[in-house]
């Protein structure tokens, strides 16, 4: 038993819409909910239903055995698919179910929610920015304050399913007579239909409106970060309240940062008479510079840190630190009065190989990551 909608009511046509009719409603469909146009969480499977719908109606034979079985089987003959004139519409007929789901589509209906991709630098990621980002949507149309109608008129009961919103036929089966319900398709479920459309939007209840909204990003966001706008995304339907508008946060790279949560990370190259003799330098941080004591005897990968110099943390008070790796660079080309010096330091270090004692690379890399 399946849980399909009715083909008509997916492609809001009629039985006796003609085969141009169909197309024409699924082309305006498949552009309105086609995923990459669409936002909204249910465009995927609003736009799948779509296609499968137009599959079956827009083939006359297909089209044809919809028409008589209420679906499409392999060869067209009975099959135990009771999509068309399934058990659900007995329950319906017999326990008032079809009156349930007809209030259910005249219920106030909950606006989609949108999402905005909002790009930011490493610094304004780490300090928090004021951003203005505009968004398109769908609103409440300002004329007909979402009736449809236009302003001194009002929608009038659908002469098709007369109010009810539904459309019962009975169908013959070997099992019998069958009631088949389903959603009507001139009203499209609601009951009324409008006779003089809204000349703003034409009868569709919500126009599409550019909106500029003020977005206040605290500090500490990362990559992957949202922000919620309430009641910014799609207007509601029926009086229905509005969706949100989620700020999906990405953060450019930094020339040289890295980050991981709450620290920030820096590789720094040294030359080797500072990594020999020692140095005070000056190195980058997201606050300006700051001085770093490089002690005499510095190797390749030894870890200095400076307290307080990271991220500020997105929940709670403080902030990380900055921790800068350093990196013994040797020249590649010396002068005349450099390789002499060199030559000298050489003699004097001599050319004896001495193994790691206990603690080699891999005891280091240990004590680094501890």
């Amino acid at each position: 038993m399946t849980g399909k909608r009715d083909y008509y009511a997916v492609l809001g046509a009629s039985r006796s819409s003609s085969d141009a009719e169909i197309k024409r409603a699924y082309h305006r469909l498949a552009r309105e909910y086609h995923p990459d146009l669409n936002k909204s969480p249910d465009a995927e499977e609003r736009f799948k239903e779509i296609n499968e719908a137009y599959e079956a109606l827009g083939d006359r034979r297909k089209r044809a055995e919809y028409d008589r079985w209420g679906h499409v089987g392999a060869g067209g003959g009975f099959t135990t698919d009771f999509g068309g004139f399934g058990f659900g519409d007995i329950f319906d007929d017999l326990f008032g179910f079809g009156g349930m789901r007809t209030a259910a589509r005249r219920a106030p209906q909950k606006g989609a929610d949108l999402r905005y991709d909002l790009t930011l630098t490493f610094e304004e990621a780490a300090f928090g920015s004021d951003k203005e980002i505009e968004v398109t949507k769908l609103d409440t149309c300002p004329v007909c304050r979402g009736t449809g109608a236009d302003p001194g008129t009002e929608p009038i009961r659908c002469p098709q399913c007369n109010g009810t919103g539904e459309v019962r036929r009975v169908r013959q089966s070997v099992f019998g007579s069958f009631v088949n319900v389903s959603t009507c398709g001139r009203c499209g479920g609601e009951g009324e239909v409008v006779s003089t459309p809204c000349s703003e939007c034409r009868g569709q209840k919500q126009v599409r409106v550019s909106k500029r909204l003020s977005i206040e990003v605290p500090p500490g966001v990362d990559g992957g970060t949202q922000i919620r706008l309430s009641d910014e995304g799609q207007a509601g339907l029926r009086g229905g309240m509005p969706g949100n508008l989620y700020v999906v946060i990405s953060v450019r790279k930094h020339p040289y940062f890295k980050r991981h949560n709450g620290d920030v990370f820096l590789e720094l190259p040294i030359n080797v008479a500072q990594a020999s003799l020692g140095d005070e330098i000056e190195v980058p941080t997201l606050d300006g510079t700051d001085e770093l004591v490089i002690p005499a005897g510095t190797q390749t990968g030894e870890t200095f840190r400076l307290r307080k110099k990271g991220i500020p943390y997105l929940r709670g008070e403080g902030r990380g630190d900055q921790l800068v790796t350093v990196y013994v660079v040797t020249p590649k080309k010396l002068t005349p009065e450099q390789r002499q010096l060199f030559e000298e330091l050489g003699k004097t270090l001599g050319k004896e190989v001495i193994p790691q004692g206990e603690k080699g690379f891999f005891d280091r890399l240990k004590d680094v990551l501890r």
